[in-house]
C-alpha cells in the first residue's frame, strides 16, 4: 500500500486536481488492481489490498432518474437502493445509468469512477452512514487509487445530500 500526499501541480486525476485545488485535505492509497480476480467487484478488492475496513470504501455510481443522472455513494459492503436514491433527489424512479453513458458524462472508467472532477456536473447523494468514520475511501478516478478524505468535505465540495441508500 502506498500513501502520500501530491504536489499541487503533480495531480494525477481530474479528481486530485480538485481537491488540490479547492484545499481539500487527503491522502492517496494506490494499490496493483488485478482484472483477474474481479468476483467481488473493485470496491472489495481495494479494501483487502489496502488493509481497509470496507465499511469505509465506499463506491460510486450513477443513476438515470428519467430526467438527469445522479450520482449515489454507497459502501462497497452493500448495494445501492434505488428507490431510496430517487425519493433523495425528488424523482419518482431511478434505474442504473448504462456504462458507456456513465463513463462518458464522469470521464473515467467503471471500477475507476470518482464522484470528483468529473467531466458532467451531477446531483450527488451520499449514504448517511458515512458520517459514522472520520474518513472514508472513494475511487481516485484511475482503478488502482483510493482517496482518503473527511466525508463532510466530500458533502460540502459536491454539495451533496445525505440519505440512506445503502442496502446489505
Amino acid at each position: 500500500m502506498s500513501k502520500k500526499k501530491r504536489a499541487d501541480s503533480d495531480a494525477a486525476t481530474p479528481a486530485m486536481a480538485q481537491l488540490e485545488r479547492l484545499g481539500v485535505p487527503f491522502t492517496i492509497h494506490e494499490y496493483h488492481h488485478n482484472a483477474d480476480h474481479m468476483d467481488q467487484g473493485y470496491g472489495i478488492e481495494a479494501a483487502k489490498k489496502l488493509g481497509l475496513d470496507p465499511r469505509t470504501v465506499y463506491k460510486t455510481l450513477m443513476a438515470d432518474t428519467g430526467k438527469e443522472r445522479v450520482i449515489g455513494i454507497v459502501p462497497v459492503t452493500g448495494h445501492l437502493n434505488l428507490k431510496h436514491l430517487a425519493a433523495a433527489v425528488g424523482a419518482k424512479k431511478a434505474r442504473m445509468a448504462d456504462k458507456a453513458q456513465a463513463e462518458r458524462e464522469s470521464g473515467y472508467v467503471l471500477g475507476g469512477i470518482s464522484p470528483f472532477g468529473q467531466r458532467t456536473s451531477h446531483i450527488t447523494v451520499l449514504d448517511q452512514g458515512a458520517l459514522e468514520f472520520d474518513t472514508i475511501m472513494v475511487s481516485g478516478g484511475k482503478r488502482g487509487i483510493s482517496l482518503g478524505l473527511d466525508p463532510r468535505d466530500l458533502i460540502r465540495v459536491l454539495k451533496a445530500k445525505t440519505a440512506p441508500l445503502a442496502t446489505d
